[in-house]
């Protein structure tokens, strides 16, 4: 699906309640697209259902709604896309992009990323072992413009760097299934978190074997905590107070260097998106991360008090 109109998305993975750097990185996806006239859409990347709480998705949801950002299409669900994702390995195999894989952890790291099975040569059909299926990477040394960072150069090896697209639990790995959603609903740039910036000379490639030209990336600054980790569920990243999104969006704007006026953390969350898209300036995201704590008026969910 090619298209030259701007289409952005927010993916988050559904393994907890909305936190303040998921919230960061949702609005600036927000204002990205709707500053250039463009589509924003929500997919939830519901992908390893052992690390999901059944109430996630829905609290990550109503939170989006609680702070008036709104998908322009249906919610996707990936855990509805896996002939999707099938499809797309099938075609991998074929064009011999992709291998099936027996080696463990264990034997790549003694074997320094090599593996001892000489998996990429070409394992039988049908195994009774489990395998994993790797994407088989080019030796590339990537360059590519990032619309925050400016120049970027990757470097990603043969053998060595191939990542996993199907896990040998049978679960579809994040690498293959966010190229294929975003390939199917043609993203044109896409905004996340600088923790997902070493990916991306890998996912480049992934969309070429494809068939399609990657999209336009925006990495920002995550958020850290007070021990200086990234926000997240693995962190104990509390959720967000959806009793108060302007005050939340407020601290979110201030996150990505809008020096709002504190007063519009009285206002509804109407106003401060539209301060928010009137003011704003993608040049003044900082480069660096920034310590949540820092950031005045973020509001905790009555829980996490």
């Amino acid at each position: 699906m090619a298209t030259s109109h701007y289409r952005g998305r927010f993916a988050p993975s559904p393994t907890g309640p909305l936190h303040f750097g998921s919230l960061v990185t949702a609005l600036a996806s927000w204002l990205e697209a709707r500053s250039a006239k463009g589509d924003w859409l929500v997919r939830i990347e519901d992908l390893d259902p052992l690390r999901e709480p059944p109430e996630a998705t829905g609290q990550i949801l109503n939170s989006l709604e609680c702070h008036e950002l709104i998908p322009d299409e249906p919610i996707r669900f990936q855990s509805r896309r896996h002939s999707a994702y099938r499809q797309a390995i099938s075609t991998l195999l074929e064009k011999r992009k992709a291998y099936r894989c027996q080696c463990s952890r264990k034997q790549l790291k003694e074997h320094h990323g090599r593996h001892p099975n000489r998996c990429r040569r070409g394992l039988p059909q049908v195994s009774n072992d489990l395998h994993a299926i790797r994407f088989a990477l080019d030796s590339e040394s990537s360059l590519w413009p990032d619309l925050l960072l400016g120049p970027q150069r990757q470097t990603v090896h043969a053998e060595l760097d191939d990542p996993v697209i199907l896990r040998k639990e049978g679960f579809f790995a994040y690498q293959l299934a966010v190229v294929v959603d975003d390939i199917d609903q043609g993203i044109t740039h896409v905004v996340r978190g600088s923790d997902l910036l070493e990916m991306t000379a890998q996912q480049q490639q992934i969309f070429r074997a494809l068939g399609a030209e990657p999209p336009q990336w925006l990495h920002i600054p995550v958020i850290l905590n007070e021990q200086g980790q990234k926000l997240s569920k693995q962190t104990h990243a509390p959720a967000l107070d959806d009793t108060q999104p302007a005050q939340n969006l407020t601290a979110a704007l201030k996150a990505l260097g809008q020096n709002p006026d504190h007063s519009l953390a009285h206002a509804s969350p109407q106003d401060v998106l539209a301060w928010g898209l009137a003011n704003w300036q993608r040049r003044a995201i900082p480069l660096t991360s920034a310590q949540a704590h820092g950031i005045t008026g973020v509001t905790l969910s009555p829980s996490e008090r």
